[in-house]
Order: C-alpha cells, then structure tokens, then sequence
C-alpha cells in the first residue's frame, strides 16, 4: 500500500461556546432549587432593599446601586463591570468546577442567616452598604447550600471581587486629597531635582516660576479611580496567573504603589510637554495619553513581579485551588 493512500487521523473538533455551555448548565444539579432561592433573594432586595429614601426615592437596593455608579463625578463607575468579571472568571473556572462532587450543604444556611441579619442592620441604620454585602453574601451561602462547600471553596476568589461593587462615595475623600498631595510633590521633586525644571507647587497646584502654565491634579488624576481599576486588574492577574497565596498578595499589594508610580509618570509627562510646548498642548498629552501611561505601567509591573517570584511550575496531575 502506497503512502497516498494512507488517511490523515481526522482533527478532533473543538466544542462550541453553545456546546460547553451546554455542558455545564446539565453537569449543574439542583438548578430548580437554586432558582427559586435565587429570585426570593432577589425578591427581597429588590422591594425591601433600600430605607433611605431620602437619597433616593425608592426601595431597590439594585436601583440605589446604580444611582451610585452612574452619578455624576461618581468614583464608583467600575461597579457596573465587577458582575460581568465575576461571571467571566466562574466561566474560567468551569473545568475545575465541574471535578467536583456537588451535593447540597444545610450549613451555609448559617451564612444566609448571617447575612440576612446583617441585611436588616443596614435596613434599619439606614446603611445600603451593609445591605449590598448582605446581598452577595447571601448569593455566596445559597451556592453553598445547593452545591457544597467545594463549590464555595473554589469560588471564594471570584465572589471576592464583589467587594468593589460596595460604593465608597463621600468616603474616597478621606484617600483622595493625601493621595493628590503625594502624587504632586513626587512629580515636582522628580522635575526639579532630575530634569532641572523651574516648577514648584502650592498643595495640588503645579505651575512654573514664570506662571506661564498652571496645573491642578485634580481628584480625577489623584489616582482613586486608577487605583481601585488597577487593584481590580491585579487580583485577577494574581489568582490566573500564580498558585500561592502570598505569591498572589504580593502582587495584589503591589497595585498600590505602581497605581501611584503611574499617576507621578502621568504628571511629570504634563509638566514636560507644558514646559516646551504650553500649558494647552500638556493637558492634551494627559487627556489623551495619561490613562494609556497608566496602564502601561501597571501592566509591565505586575509582569516584571511576577517573574521576579518565579513561582514554580505545577506538578503533574496534581490538583490546586484557585
């Protein structure tokens, strides 16, 4: 027999996104149980969520959530996102998800009790935020109670990230102005001390001897809305990425000063260019390169310490926790 005549083994096909899904929404057991838990849950934060009407005149948790992320000058806007990445990573997590034994747990009722007292302390105390974390915590205990403590297990990264949906709102303020401080005075040491630059600044106020260019850092640019995005970035990075805990804490902690290396970057770059080229063409240069710099560093950063800790790679067939 000629090798003409000898077939290629056919490549094996890759199952479609419907096909996975598929998979694992019959691999799931006791979904019934599970929906109608979930939508009671739902139930009562939707009509018996929110006391404070006078904030907002109305009794959703959810609608006074979404007032808080869409206002205006809101530092909270990334709480709209949080839901999408959660599910995302839940999704990226479904092989190891489904190597497990589901069976239902009457102890995380514990939890939802839990979390429904701390639910009714915030009705009373007129506190929405301690009834978003009564919420995603209920949801946490309800998975746990139709799906088992591996499940919960497996899944406490993920329902971490929830934490960022808590709006911060007036109490940012107490972060924002030291940070605008540090982020001003580090830009206008590095200008004067490594670039020779004639620039002094007046608490958030950056300008030239001349006056020819002034330059506020406003809260915007204080590095809150960079920090919490970053921070977010690098817990995921950290738990997809390495395997130990304190390999992934360090990467996370690491977010807090690269955030503000950042920032200090983002300025001095406007300081640079008002320098040469006016005041105009630096705020400019931010507006249209500063989020991009930002990022730019954040990313490189948790790359460079991530290879910097060199973390070890698994060990055949063996299982771990993500």
């Amino acid at each position: 027999m000629s090798e003409d005549n000898v077939s290629e083994p056919a490549a094996e096909a890759q199952p479609s996104w419907s096909d996975e899904w598929r998979e694992f929404w019959n691999f799931l057991p006791h979904k019934a149980l599970f929906g109608a838990l979930l939508l009671a849950w739902v139930a009562l934060f939707q009509f018996w969520g929110n006391s404070t009407f006078g904030y907002i005149d109305t009794p959703s948790l959810f609608a006074w959530m979404y007032n808080a992320y869409t206002a205006p000058a809101s530092e909270d806007g990334h709480g709209t996102l949080i839901p999408l990445v959660v599910l995302g990573l839940l999704w990226w997590k479904r092989r190891e998800l489904m190597a497990l034994r589901l069976e239902p747990r009457n102890g995380a009722l514990i939890l939802l009790m839990l979390a429904l007292s701390l639910h009714a302390v915030g009705f009373i105390v007129q506190q929405p935020r301690l009834s978003i974390v009564a919420f995603f915590s209920g949801l946490y205990a309800l998975m746990g109670y139709c799906w088992g403590y591996g499940w919960l297990r497996r899944t406490v990264f993920p329902w971490f990230l929830f934490a960022f949906c808590v709006p911060v709102g007036s109490l940012v303020t107490v972060v924002t102005l030291p940070l605008r401080l540090v982020v001003t005075n580090l830009a206008v040491g590095f200008a004067t001390i490594f670039l020779q630059l004639d620039v002094i600044c007046q608490g958030t106020l950056i300008f030239d001897t001349t006056k020819s260019y002034t330059y506020d850092v406003a809260p915007a640019c204080s590095g809150i809305r960079s920090l919490v995005a970053l921070f977010v970035l690098a817990t995921i990075y950290a738990f997809v990425s390495v395997r130990a805990p304190w390999r992934r804490a360090i990467i996370v902690l690491a977010s807090v000063p690269l955030a503000v290396a950042g920032n200090v970057l983002r300025i001095i770059m406007v300081i640079v260019i008002g320098d040469v080229y006016g005041e105009q063409a630096g705020l400019k240069v931010e507006q249209n390169l500063g989020l991009v710099t930002f990022f730019l560093i954040g990313i490189v950063g948790l790359m460079f310490i991530t290879r910097l800790l060199d973390e070890p790679a698994p060990e055949a067939g063996k299982d771990h926790e993500g």
